[in-house]
């Protein structure tokens, strides 16, 4: 089925019901915009960081295991790590073995969440595109379910339950600020909100994915670099992504890893949240200038994606 025609407000919200008593219903925080340096109407952080597994992916993780079936070899999943530790996490509280495959540019923090739980770990490829095309062989060879970390209609409407709590949280928002990787996230969210506020991608001028499919017209490969190349940094958008992109995302803007990891300390010094790089893109639009909201008194709205990594030392 084409996701367009699958990828509902009424699917996510059944998928929702099936994943709310594995997932948490995360916070929001509104701060002025004068604490963050900038001026304008308060904004709207969803703080999906203080989900489990340590990111939004877990949510996408859960309605694959319980939506599909999970044959005797388990599942197999290949990721930056966030996607991995969501399906290592998921399959460990529901009894299903799982394999997971990890480039090296994979952070320590994300290889640590999904050994801890648990998992068959395989790091091993540059990119994520290698590490994906030893799951593909892996599931070749044992039949197990494969859960991809975006281009799954199961992962969309996983994804999409952030932007139904997101909407029954901060009902008043205009637009709504989305990191971009393969776009499973911001495909869901996009075709929850199906066009009732502005959803705009985010994502680092070296892993252009959705800027680049858009100029194209098509999903085409893209560079895979930069300081989120473990969250953002797929080889192309989803097949089954972009046309719900296309039609439901407002616009795509990019920013620079130097604006990414400002956001990153702006996120410390501000609210004493430690966000990784690929969740800290969306206010490094902001910070940045390359979102400028379009009106005066817009109530913009910021999704915080993920905190696996380990950007800070703990001592006494």
């Amino acid at each position: 089925m084409a996701a367009l025609e699958a990828v509902t407000r009424e699917a996510i919200a059944g998928t929702y019901a099936r994943i709310a008593p594995y997932v948490r219903r995360t916070p929001v925080i509104e701060i002025a915009a004068q604490d963050l340096g900038l001026d304008g109407a308060p904004l709207t952080l969803k703080l999906e960081l203080t989900q489990r597994s340590g990111s939004f992916k877990v949510r996408g993780a859960f309605a694959n295991l319980l939506l599909r079936e999970v044959p005797p070899a388990g599942v197999a999943a290949a990721s930056g790590g966030n996607h991995g530790a969501a399906v290592a996490y998921a399959a460990m509280q529901l009894g299903y073995r799982a394999r997971i495959f990890v480039p090296e540019i994979s952070s320590p923090a994300k290889i640590a969440r999904i050994r801890g739980y648990g998992a068959d770990l395989a790091v091993g490829g540059k990119v994520y595109a290698e590490a994906l095309a030893a799951c593909e062989a892996h599931v070749a060879a044992t039949g197990a379910l494969s859960v991809h970390a975006f281009d799954q209609l199961e992962t969309m409407l996983g994804a999409g339950s952030v932007g139904l709590e997101l909407e029954s949280q901060a009902p008043d928002l205009d637009t709504l600020l989305v990191a971009v990787g393969g776009g499973g996230l911001i495909g869901g969210i996009a075709a929850w909100y199906a066009g009732r506020i502005k959803v705009v991608g985010v994502e680092p001028e070296l892993a252009p994915t959705l800027n680049m499919a858009l100029a194209a017209g098509r999903p085409v490969d893209a560079p895979a670099g930069g300081i989120a190349a473990d969250s953002l940094a797929p080889r192309r958008i989803g097949e089954l992504v972009f046309p719900v992109a296309r039609r439901h995302v407002a616009q795509a803007v990019l920013v620079t890893d130097d604006a990414i990891a400002a956001a990153q300390l702006a996120l410390w010094e501000t609210l004493r949240i430690v966000a990784e790089p690929g969740a800290a893109a969306p206010l490094a639009a902001l910070l940045s200038k390359a979102y400028v909201p379009a009106k005066q008194g817009e109530r913009v709205g910021i999704l915080v994606s993920g905190a696996n990594t380990t950007a800070v030392a703990f001592s006494r």
